[in-house]
């Protein structure tokens, strides 16, 4: 995390009559799932004892005050693997879980180069001139063998970064599936109760992993540029049936018509795929997010999916969908920590890992004598 000033932005009241996030809360009401990103960034906190400076009462009040520092202390608190910040912290969640709910929240992937920070702070900027809070979630790949991550997003949106009304985290992916961060959903929660009508969640890249970001997220946008080769054979398909929107960025000077011809290109491509979203045909656009053109046709699109779909009632089942999937994740979390912290399976793992390794046993084999060392010792604990 990034060191950053203090800055503390008026205070938008959520219950407000009028606003956008008082238009969601009242489409989906009784739907509680917190997610998408906190932002910019602060002084580091140690996952230490510091953290427990703050009781629970502060924290849930400094995060319904839209206290920055405190927003971003409580994000520190839910991303800390040490058990003894677990207890706080979902203590704080349970307090902050009735005012979540209430952005929307946009998912925002695309190959390489597609210009994914540089359209996201563009389209920021557009939206807190508008008058929206806006909270980004910057996922950075971490590294595979030290777990590190370079963390540059608040870099490469400086302006953005430097807006009062806007929230940026950047959070290292950690090495999971889709460069998502475990804390990621509890993150949005928090960023949500804080008073974030919008959210936007950047991933790592393109890859079936998006599909991981697909289930924490309102609408789903996938960021394309031309003159990269066959466009159409670099995107998978199960990307492509993801997505809720399709934007050609890059559309300007001599790129412009190549660009429409790329749009045209997966517009007809499109036809053939199933929707993202039922009733909803997934639209292509043009844009460029370095002279801002075509943004403000962005953010129609995502209005008018949102009119849409809770008109007709796809926006609060996926919402629904969004806290099974969250329940669901979180057990198979618990099983995986229960199961190899298990000190038979400490124990264990490395003599089996080398008999795999040295082809004395098969991979089948080495599940087996896993799985029934753990469940030997789930029945000696039971007697």
């Amino acid at each position: 995390m990034m060191a950053q000033e203090d800055r503390k932005p008026e205070w938008v009241d959520p219950d407000a009559e009028g606003t956008f996030a008082t238009s969601i809360r009242k489409g989906v009401e009784g739907t509680h799932d917190g997610m998408p990103g906190s932002g910019e960034p602060v002084h580091p906190v140690p996952a230490g004892p510091r953290l427990r400076t703050l009781t629970k009462d502060q924290y849930v009040q400094g995060v319904r005050k839209g206290d920055r520092v405190v927003l971003a202390r409580a994000i520190t608190l839910i991303e800390s693997n040490a058990p003894a910040h677990a207890s706080l912290a979902q203590s704080v969640l349970t307090e902050l879980l009735p005012f979540s709910g209430n952005s929307i929240r946009i998912g925002i992937t695309g190959v390489p180069g597609a210009g994914k920070s540089t359209f996201i702070e563009t389209l920021g900027t557009h939206l807190t001139a508008a008058g929206h809070k806006v909270a980004v979630l910057a996922i950075d790949p971490s590294s595979s063998l030290t777990r590190g991550s370079v963390l540059g997003d608040k870099t490469r949106m400086e302006k953005l970064a430097r807006d009062p009304r806007c929230f940026i985290r950047p959070s290292p992916s950690g090495g999971n599936l889709g460069g998502v961060a475990r804390k990621t959903r509890e993150t949005m929660l928090l960023c949500e109760a804080a008073g974030h009508d919008v959210v936007l969640v950047e991933t790592v890249g393109v890859g079936q992993s998006e599909i991981t970001v697909r289930s924490m997220v309102d609408f789903f946008l996938l960021l394309l540029i031309t003159g990269a080769g066959d466009e159409l054979q670099g995107i998978k398909k199960g990307v492509m049936e993801l997505a809720d929107g399709v934007v050609i960025n890059k559309a300007d000077g001599e790129n412009r018509s190549r660009a429409e011809a790329t749009r045209a290109e997966f517009a007809h491509a499109l036809h053939y795929l199933t929707p993202a979203t039922q009733g909803w045909t997934t639209p292509t656009l043009t844009c460029s997010a370095l002279t801002g053109e075509g943004i403000t046709q962005v953010w129609e699109t995502i209005t008018a999916f949102h009119k849409q779909t809770l008109h007709h009632g796809e926006f609060a089942g996926r919402r629904r969908a969004q806290m099974l999937e969250w329940v669901q994740s979180m057990v198979g979390e618990h099983l995986r920590s229960m199961f190899y912290t298990a000190p038979e399976i400490v124990a264990l793992l490395p003599r089996v890992e080398q008999e795999v390794a040295a082809g004395t046993i098969t991979a089948a084999s080495a599940v087996q004598k896993l799985l029934s060392a753990f469940e030997h010792r789930q029945v000696g604990n039971k007697s």
